[in-house]
């Protein structure tokens, strides 16, 4: 049969970015991939016999989706006919019964159900279970962790300090402080081996401790620029040389600090000192939610980044890194943009409210 040259498919912007992405997905049935590089080859004026060579499917199936999305644009390359695809091998009993196993108590001695093990105790397959696991969206072999804040005071200091991030007082500084504590210089016991091509970065499992370190940092919400120290402990001596520190970085004008509730911020020696600069305020995040706290990310950052793959020979060689990482980030500073109101985040810190509404 002559391969006579047919009109391309016309494609919008929306509908060829759709279908680049749909060539391009590893999660996507093979199916819709195959569908979206036939409309792609097509509108670039290939011809049906060629997409059928070029993707190594039959003419029929590449003159079959040319015509569906002809009819139908991207709606008609989702849809397969009625019946298409291997039926179901499985009952509604059989869907209950695996459901019922899996949020029931498992076997002797484990924390919770395997696919193997429930697929024993149902009598099905494990690709069974995993099938009905994922339609019913359950997931045993993931946890996340929770902590709900007992605070009394707890819709007073989410107002209060939401109100620093999101209406700060006007003509004043916003900081976020805290300390990482304990951040340990940590030597390999043999020199990395550099990443090249085909090879990612190795390094020995073992490791040489040198010492440790504390690093206090203060960020301004306004203008992400960090003010930090490094200290060998993280005492309320240590903590109110900071806050000196600090005060000195800003000499003028009001200063509202956001903190967590460690012992070490209220010491009464930081209170008198506190006392004698009343234009320093402090606002204390509720307990157990530190990660209101915007300087938390930017420890998270500073970790990834400068620490957690370094080698460091000596507690100096640790403070010298960190300190490039520092003066590098206020080089190219940006702010943490805060999109949480704090009606928001009562809402979902209501443990009695969730509670009953998952019962």
């Amino acid at each position: 049969m002559a391969n006579h040259p047919v009109a391309p498919a016309v494609l919008t912007e929306e509908q060829r970015a759709a279908l680049t992405v749909w060539s391009r997905s590893r999660v996507l049935p093979q199916r819709q991939v195959l569908r979206a590089r036939i409309i792609l080859l097509a509108a670039e004026g290939v011809p049906t016999n060629s997409i059928a060579t070029r993707l190594e499917c039959s003419v029929p199936t590449a003159r079959l989706w040319r015509q569906r999305f002809a009819e139908a644009g991207l709606a008609g390359l989702e849809e397969d006919a009625p019946g298409r695809g291997r039926p179901a091998i499985y009952d509604e009993r059989t869907v209950a019964k695996v459901i019922s196993v899996t949020l029931g108590t498992p076997p002797r001695g484990e924390t919770h159900w395997s696919s193997t093990a429930v697929a024993e105790r149902v009598g099905v397959s494990a690709t069974t279970v995993l099938r009905i696991w994922r339609e019913q969206k359950i997931q045993p072999f993931r946890t996340r962790g929770f902590k709900f804040s007992t605070d009394p005071e707890l819709v007073g200091k989410v107002t209060d300090v939401v109100g620093l991030y999101l209406h700060p007082p006007e003509k004043a500084v916003v900081l976020c402080v805290d300390e990482k504590s304990q951040i340990q210089a940590l030597d390999r016991t043999q020199p990395l081996l550099p990443m090249r091509p085909g090879q990612v970065e190795r390094r020995t499992h073992d490791y040489v401790r040198h010492g440790t370190a504390t690093l206090f940092a203060a960020l301004d919400v306004a203008t992400g620029e960090v003010t930090g120290r490094t200290y060998a402990r993280h005492r309320h001596q240590e903590f109110l040389k900071f806050l000196q520190l600090v005060a000195k970085r800003y000499p003028r004008g009001q200063v509202h600090m956001v903190l967590d509730n460690y012992r070490t911020h209220k010491h009464p020696v930081v209170q008198a000192w506190l006392h004698t600069h009343p234009r320093i305020h402090l606002h204390f995040t509720p307990t157990s939610a530190s990660w209101m706290n915007q300087v938390e990310t930017w420890f998270s950052i500073v970790h990834r980044k400068a620490i957690r793959r370094g080698v460091f020979r000596s507690v100096p060689h640790l403070k010298d890194a960190i300190q490039r990482f520092i003066d590098s980030w206020n080089g190219r500073r940006h702010p943490f943009v805060w999109v949480k109101t704090a009606d928001e985040i009562l809402a979902h810190a209501n443990q009695k409210a969730i509670s009953a509404a998952l019962h």
